[in-house]
């Protein structure tokens, strides 16, 4: 929906773009963290324990099979949009807020990946307030992969380079 809040719809709705953009951003990580942080509330509720972990593969390994195949056309979710006629009757704060969190919450609107379900219930697999909240462990644990990610991708861009080249001789 920020596809919708551009610089020159709202100067011809009479807002501030800037202001409105803001507010979407604090309405979406505001929405995301107390998301995440009754997520881990809940989690703190279990027993602790190496299962976590165990569960927390298991859902990203479900989510990579959903996104990563056709079962991803057929995921679960609500076919609820934010509502577009706010734009016209609200102030611009109001309405960037107001997407912002549904858009923050991650499952108040249509979910379009997988990733977004990993996310909530690697939220609840953190057991804590502010684990969920932040998903830190999670995020510490992407920050480690990114440089053998980026490797992988240029091996995978070297061998489709080599493929390609083999089928111009």
């Amino acid at each position: 929906m920020l596809a919708s809040i551009t610089p020159l719809g709202e100067r011809s709705r009479g807002f501030s773009w800037g202001l409105t953009a803001s507010a979407f951003a604090v309405g979406a990580v505001a929405a995301g963290a107390a998301g995440g942080a009754i997520g881990g509330a809940l989690g703190s509720l279990a027993p602790g324990g190496g299962w976590r972990t165990a569960a927390g593969l298991a859902v990203l390994a479900a989510a990579v099979c959903f996104d990563g195949t056709r079962l991803g056309r057929r995921l679960p979710t609500s076919r609820r949009q934010v509502n577009e006629d706010w734009l016209g009757r609200y102030r611009g704060w109001v309405y960037g807020v107001a997407f912002g969190a549904q858009l923050g919450a991650g499952l108040a609107t249509v979910v379009t990946s997988a990733a977004v379900y990993a996310a909530a219930v690697g939220a609840v697999l953190c057991g804590t307030v502010a684990g969920g909240a932040g998903l830190i462990r999670l995020h510490a644990a992407l920050g480690r992969l990114e440089r053998p990610a980026r490797r992988l991708v240029v091996v995978g861009e070297i061998l489709a380079l080599g493929l390609l080249i083999g089928g111009l001789t």
